[in-house]
């Protein structure tokens, strides 16, 4: 969440972020934790000064009691503005807690280099790299592929579990943990920590990583249970330091996190919509940083090139966008999405968003930084990305390495990860 000192002392820089974000809801918002700071400030002072009128007269009480004078009427006053302070004190806590509640829901400041624009249409292309191949076939669904080959049963997991659930079978099992080995192996190359984080999270930390208004209805809960499974591994390793001090020597951290990811929403509906590309689990591989505030948009630009990297090695055909200001969410101040050509569905796709959060999570989480032992404190940034989502990046190998007898190539840096296996068959 901002700092609500931003909001108090330079509310304009708020509002016109959000005209970017053409969200007048969240600008009613704004104007009412404006109202409510301004009250809650009042009640502040008004409550301090009762307890200074209350110790004066406390002292009163004392020096009458020690001349022996009665002092009942003071006792009785005193009485009275304990009460009112106590009442007064209710009040301040209430528009404390509503300007808390308030808070959560003004999205991030946005970097002055996001486009402006209502939806993904004005999303800005900033680098296409390899070109699309031609294909001198008919080329098949990535479902059907994975079918007559014995690769997956979509029908079973159907009966078993409902749709948007897979059994996968043999190579295309394979392929999934190659991806998943290929990515973690890459990631620890660079220095980055591997993690795997618990698949589920209570609601309390949770609500410190996203806008559960905004997720909740894409999660999984936990029947009786405070318990949510988790939708990416970035939320429990941004939660990992919850209410704590990291020490700033230990900044950055370079985390990178593998999980299964559980979400109710599947995407919209496209050319093929039996298979992989729809799923309510999946696996992936996903980048983490805590840093020094200096440092978050030169780690940024570090987390993309890491996935950029993967891309291309596995010789897929990917464009990059900036996201634009009515596409973002709630939490990043920048994002970048790849996106990889789907020659069946003939378009980009997306596969990967890179986010810089700044400190709107970390604040959220309650996360500070200093150096051991000093008094000065700050919040640190966060940035995640997608390093490897198995599922689409499957679909993408189905379809863009797909052959004319109805085997699949395996891209060559994934081969070590599948007992040097050069078709999927």
């Amino acid at each position: 969440m901002l700092d609500i000192k931003l909001i108090r002392e330079s509310p304009d820089i708020v509002r016109a972020d959000l005209q970017k974000r053409g969200d007048e809801e969240k600008l009613q918002i704004l104007e009412k934790i404006i109202s409510d700071d301004t009250s809650w400030r009042q009640k502040v002072v008004e409550v301090d000064q009762l307890k200074a009128q209350r110790n004066k007269m406390a002292q009163e009480v004392g020096q009458l009691k020690k001349s022996g004078q009665d002092a009942s009427s003071q006792i009785d006053e005193m009485q009275g503005l304990k009460a009112k302070i106590e009442s007064q004190d209710i009040e301040a806590q209430q528009f404390r807690e509503q300007i808390d509640k308030q808070l959560m829901l003004i999205p991030n400041i946005l970097h002055e280099s996001v486009p402006v624009g209502i939806d993904d249409s004005a999303n800005e292309v900033i680098k296409t790299v390899g070109e699309p191949c031609l294909r001198h076939f008919e080329l098949k669904s990535h479902g059907d592929i994975a079918e007559s080959l014995g690769l997956a049963d979509f029908d079973r997991a159907t009966k078993v579990a409902g749709a948007g659930f897979n059994y996968l079978k043999g190579d295309l099992a394979l392929l999934d943990m190659a991806l998943v080995n290929y990515a973690v192996n890459f990631m620890v190359g660079k220095g980055y920590t591997p993690i795997e984080p618990p698949f589920m999270m209570r609601r309390e930390p949770y609500e410190g990583v996203t806008d559960l208004g905004d997720f909740q209805d894409v999660m999984y809960k936990i029947e009786d249970e405070d318990l949510y499974l988790i939708a990416t591994a970035e939320h429990p390793m941004a939660a990992m330091f919850m209410n704590e001090i990291i020490d700033e020597d230990d900044l950055p951290i370079k985390y990178v996190g593998f999980s299964p990811c559980f979400r109710k929403e599947i995407g919209a509906h496209g050319v093929d919509t039996r298979g992989l590309f729809r799923m309510h689990q999946f696996n992936k591989v996903e980048q983490f940083i805590f840093c020094k505030p200096e440092d978050s948009w030169k780690y940024h630009e570090e987390l993309q090139k890491n996935t950029e990297e993967m891309f291309q090695a596995l010789g897929l055909p990917y464009r990059v966008v900036n996201v634009c200001t009515g596409d973002i969410g709630n939490l990043a101040a920048k994002k970048y999405d790849i996106e990889v050509w789907f020659p069946r569905q003939d378009k980009y796709g997306e596969v990967t968003s890179c986010s810089n959060c700044t400190d709107y999570q970390a604040r959220r989480l309650g996360i500070r930084s200093g150096k051991h032992g000093g008094k000065d404190k700050y919040v640190p940034h966060t940035l995640n990305n997608t390093a490897i989502a198995t599922s689409r990046a499957m679909v993408a190998i189905l379809e863009n390495y797909q052959n004319s007898d109805g085997t699949v190539t395996v891209p060559e840096v994934l081969r070590p990860f599948m007992m040097g296996k050069e078709l999927l068959e």
